[in-house]
């Protein structure tokens, strides 16, 4: 019964710890080789269709469709020069991973013959099936027809011998059916309204565009045993184990010296990426046992989410090469830390400006203080909509786990800028400041940077905190795509700043000078999004008290989280913005209440399974084994001495039967429940199964895991937490 665990361990055990290649080449000699970037374009195509191509990637307008033909063979030929057959466009649908069919670029032109092609039409827009991917009703299964186009800020890459071109997928209508239409939607309406704020500080500035850095958490688990585990397998995370005597209680394994396999995993995965233009920075142990992260150099937001899930990609294909597993579920293993993927947002402008840096000169802070503050006001204002864009099924399990930002959305900006902001909300009124309080007022903002420069405290209970130049919203999971949060940030950062420029001027007109206009809105904001300020223990129950207090949510389930994106302000939001329509919403919360069913589903009948076919076996085989050991004590003992001797058997005996019995009645009871949520619509399907089926997922595992301690290891089927996490 237990052969295929022990056959995992004999094949982990007998594994070559796996060499490590020394380095050939810097990375500065291979970086972005695969890259159809700047410097790959100026050599493979003309001039004129050059500059052209740079344009409308820096303005956002459409390449006119004389010119894609050009494009098109330019970039075919920098492929074949690579030895490249295929070409695909790469979408993200709303499955969450990435998409691709390939085509060859061999045309026959007679019999025996052909030629290799990429004209502009193939480049710009092609119509793939794609019927099967998720569309929450904007389509029917038999209208197939789903367009991908090619979206040209983002460039071109090569992944074994095919050409991938990233692109978004629409219906028909010209409906998302993905998450990158929406988000370029969103960072337009976001230049639209940061550049017209900034010009209140600097008319030189043209462009604004969000940054973002993402850090990837993620465990590594030997192959051998990931296969040994139906429930990894299937569900990404373990539905039953025990934990292990050692977990991460002692921080050991936290910045610690990377075990020889993983650093070798890394290294490859790394110089992968390095190809493919990714900039990864940064490698390091993370808390828990066999946990790790790596963290790339911010770069702009529809980029930087084109990486990250290339990135997974990646590293899942190269783990396969080193007999690795990659687990990207937010909570593979009870017990220790999940995993998540920090998103580190900020503003920039194409005068080099980090808008949310600090600067040397009041001027330069005010300019600082407008964006920060409106942040704030905007977080605030939406702070359900944010909460949304974070939930997953695999999230839920970490938010709140006194390991992860909890749910509920709060702000952490340090004790030395809480001082700022109070000191600006008694400054400033709604009357004019003399010129003595102008000049205090200024000099005191003049020293913001100084003031920065030794702000060393941080607070990683907080989901949403300001580390220095940049917001990070930790509260992201580890499997999500970053896109979801990313374009809810982008679309209300960009109509706080619309409120924002409409506040200001309605005071200039007033007469009031634009200094003192926007110091006197940015106080208004600062008394009506305080609230949202937290600098202490989000773990802690008196939080908990005080949010609710101040009338902050505490949305700890997917089902209820999603209804903020059908709120009212939030339909309002998207539609006004142009990012996406109600009805576009209202499908999209349709997936994700169907993802959510369907993920709580498959746990439900792996955990049947596993129980039914493999643990209750155990516990059985195990009981038949004490059985007759009781027997054979009765047979040579007198009955006194028998029942002291076989008392502790006797014991074991019944715990097993007693926890056999219980797991069997919550299986039988969790069937039912899961049949009634299985007749429901979408959403109460969802809310059915968070309520009434994920309960029963715990009280069977409660038990199963204590049969664990209990059933020789030798009969045990399942490997357990001891060698999955301590095994190199």
């Amino acid at each position: 019964m237990a052969k295929l665990r022990f056959d995992a361990l004999h094949v982990l055990l007998n594994r070559a710890p796996g060499d490590i290649p020394e380095p050939t080449e810097k990375i500065s000699d291979y970086y972005g080789r695969n890259v159809f970037h700047d410097s790959a374009m100026q050599q493979f195509l003309p001039r004129s269709v050059y500059k052209r191509v740079k344009e409308c990637i820096d303005t956002g307008e459409r390449l006119e469709r004389r010119l894609a033909d050009e494009v098109a063979s330019g970039m075919k030929a920098w492929a074949m020069d690579k030895k490249v057959t295929h070409y695909t466009h790469w979408f993200q649908p709303l499955t969450g991973r990435t998409a691709e069919k390939h085509d060859a670029f061999f045309t026959p032109t007679e019999v025996g013959q052909s030629i290799e092609m990429l004209g502009g039409d193939q480049l710009v827009q092609q119509e793939p099936d794609a019927s099967s991917f998720p569309s929450g009703g904007l389509r029917n299964t038999f209208e197939a027809r789903g367009y991908t186009a090619w979206d040209p800020s983002s460039p071109a890459f090569i992944i074994d011998s095919t050409l991938c071109i990233p692109t978004v997928f629409v219906a028909y209508t010209g409906q998302a059916l993905d998450f990158k239409a929406p988000l370029l939607k969103a960072l337009h309406s976001l230049q639209e309204a940061a550049v017209p704020v900034c010009q209140y500080f600097d008319r030189n500035v043209n462009k604004v565009q969000a940054t973002l850095g993402w850090e990837q958490e993620y465990f590594l688990v030997d192959d051998a045993l990931f296969k040994a585990r139906p429930d990894l397998a299937l569900t990404g995370r373990t539905l039953f184990g025990h934990s292990s005597s050692k977990g991460q209680q002692l921080d050991d394994h936290y910045f610690g010296s990377i075990p020889d396999r993983a650093n070798a995993y890394m290294r490859e995965f790394e110089k992968e990426s390095h190809l493919l233009g990714i900039p990864i920075k940064t490698r390091h142990n993370e808390v828990a046992p066999n946990q790790f992260e790596c963290a790339p150099i911010y770069e702009e937001t529809n980029l930087a989410v084109d990486h990250n899930q290339l990135l997974m990609d990646v590293m899942e294909k190269v783990a396969h090469k080193h007999g690795f597993r990659v687990l990207l579920h937010e909570k593979p293993f009870a017990g220790i830390n999940g995993s998540g993927k920090h998103n580190n947002w900020s503003l920039a402008t194409d005068t080099g400006v980090n808008l949310l840096s600090p600067g040397n000169t009041p001027k330069t802070n005010i300019r600082f203080l407008t964006f920060f503050i409106n942040t704030i006001k905007a977080v605030h204002d939406y702070d359900d909509l944010l909460r949304a864009s974070i939930a997953s099924a695999g999230n839920d399990h970490r938010l709140g786990a006194n390991e992860a930002p909890p749910a509920i959305i709060s702000i952490f900006i340090g004790s030395q800028l809480t001082q700022v902001l109070n000191d600006l909300e008694k400054r400033v009124t709604d009357k004019d400041m003399s010129p003595d309080e102008k000049t205090d007022l200024k000099l005191h903002i003049g020293k913001i940077p100084e003031i920065l420069l030794d702000n060393t405290d941080r607070n990683r209970t907080s989901p949403f905190a300001f580390t220095g130049n940049k917001f990070e919203l930790r509260a992201v999971g580890s499997h999500a795509n970053c896109s979801s949060p990313m374009t809810v940030m982008n679309t209300i950062m960009a109509r706080q700043l619309k409120i924002f420029r409409k506040d200001v001027d309605a005071l200039i007109k007033k007469g009031k000078k634009k200094d003192v206009a926007i110091l006197t809105v940015l106080r208004k904001y600062i008394v009506a999004s305080k609230d949202i300020l937290f600098e202490g223990n989000g773990y802690g129950e008196e939080w908990v008290k005080e949010a609710a207090k101040r009338g902050l949510s505490n949305i700890k389930t997917t089902p209820h989280a999603l209804d903020a994106f059908l709120s009212k302000s939030s339909v309002k939001l998207f539609e006004e913005e142009g990012v996406l329509t109600k009805e576009e919403l209202e499908a999209r919360n349709e997936i994700y209440y169907e993802n959510y069913q369907m993920k709580i589903q498959i746990e439900a009948r792996v955990a049947g399974d596993l129980v039914g076919n493999h643990i209750i076996p155990a516990a059985l085989a195990y009981q038949q084994k004490l059985i007759s050991s009781v027997t054979g004590l009765k047979t040579i003992y007198p009955e006194k001495e028998f029942q002291r001797l076989a008392k502790p058997h006797l014991d074991i005996i019944s715990k097993v039967s007693e926890r056999v019995e219980r797991i069997q009645t919550s299986v039988e009871k969790m069937i039912d429940e899961r049949k009634k949520a299985n007749k429901l619509e979408a959403k109460p399907s969802s809310l059915a199964y968070c309520k009434n089926v994920l309960p029963y997922l715990d009280e069977i595992r409660y038990e199963a895991d204590k049969l664990e301690l209990i059933v020789e290891d030798d009969l045990w089927p399942l490997p357990k937490y001891r060698e999955l996490l301590f095994t190199r």
